[in-house]
């Protein structure tokens, strides 16, 4: 063995220069090999069988996180991380509040009511109630003039003279689109406050209405404009006196006629309100409302069909015939003679 090594370890010594001490020579650092690992190794347990009985063993609980909760009490924590955290705990976050649009596309009442004179129509020029008529429409002009001027203002080709026409066709296309049942054409040519106003008690009912001629040329009584909520948000009302003749008949849902007639024609004096969103550029002039005032004789109430119940007796003479019947069956009782099926043996 010694040998064998002296052998081997003196060929490098003859190769080198230098003098031959018998230990070899150190050229370079040891190389070491990395350990063996087996890769690719599955992470399973080698038996297959209660895998979820084992995955039942370990409870992952989430922790209350402290911190987060003091930070959220000094106000230290941006409403993007309270975002980020609902997002991750699975709640949706609040939405911010936004106020819902709110559009005014009619009021509810009528401005400065106009009060038609007694006796319009009948009293004349010359009369003490024609006096008080004049008179009271020119106290009332100045604020009627202010107004048609700014209605100018948003329309520059306004003129009252010629806009009653306008009425007219409105009126009419207002109250046949009620007579035929087109509801949703109400809306074209009716404010939100006369629409219902119409529709009360039309339900199930047959309504035969006809404009016939117009006796006087509708005018221009009263106008009024007012702001809602803000002074860009402008409306205007104007009242027109309409005289005219109609027919009118309304059936029930039988057929049976309850008011009016289709072939008696009758006039009609009305003052009647149209109103429109001035600060809107599509508003339309529509039907808002009726004044009726408090002189103008009552309506004629509706033909309405029912059973006539019967009359009951006055209580004197039904406590004296049930008197006289109790009598006669008792003196009955005392005379007759029954057998035992009831029928009489003899008196």
């Amino acid at each position: 063995m010694s040998l064998f090594l002296s052998r081997h370890l003196a060929i490098p010594c003859l190769r080198q220069s230098g003098p031959c001490t018998g230990v070899p020579a150190r050229t370079g650092a040891t190389h070491t090999l990395p350990p063996k690992r087996r890769s690719q190794i599955p992470n399973k347990h080698w038996n297959p069988l209660f895998r979820k009985e084992r995955a039942a063993k370990f409870l992952k609980i989430e922790l209350v996180d402290h911190e987060w909760d003091r930070k959220r009490a000094r106000d230290e924590i941006t409403p993007e991380e309270v975002k980020e955290k609902l997002k991750k705990m699975g709640i949706q976050p609040a939405s911010q509040y936004n106020e819902k649009p709110l559009y005014i596309s009619s009021t509810g009442a009528l401005l400065d009511a106009y009060v038609p004179p007694e006796g319009d129509g009948k009293a004349s020029l010359i009369s003490t109630a024609g006096a008080k008529q004049v008179g009271e429409k020119v106290k009332g002009k100045g604020k009627t003039m202010s107004s048609i001027r700014k209605f100018r203002s948003y329309d520059e080709d306004f003129d009252p003279r010629e806009w009653v026409d306008e009425a007219l066709e409105i009126y009419i296309a207002a109250h046949r689109a009620l007579a035929d049942g087109e509801h949703e054409l109400m809306h074209k040519f009716a404010t939100e406050k006369a629409y219902p106003e119409m529709m009360n008690m039309a339900k199930r009912k047959t309504i035969r209405w006809n404009f016939i001629k117009s006796l006087e040329p509708p005018r221009v009584l009263h106008a009024r404009h007012a702001e809602i909520l803000s002074k860009e948000n402008m409306f205007g009302q104007l009242t027109v006196r309409m005289n005219t003749q109609q027919t009118l008949a309304v059936y029930d849902r039988f057929g049976r006629l309850i008011h009016g007639s289709e072939t008696v024609a009758k006039d009609v004096l009305e003052y009647v309100v149209f109103e429109k969103h001035l600060a809107n550029i599509y508003g339309t002039w529509r039907l808002h409302a009726k004044i009726i005032p408090d002189w103008m004789p009552k309506r004629e109430p509706g033909h309405l069909t029912y059973r006539v119940p019967s009359e009951a007796p006055p209580k004197d003479a039904t406590e004296k015939s049930t008197g006289q019947k109790d009598d006669k069956e008792e003196d009955g009782e005392k005379e007759s003679i029954y057998d035992r099926f009831g029928r009489i043996l003899g008196r």
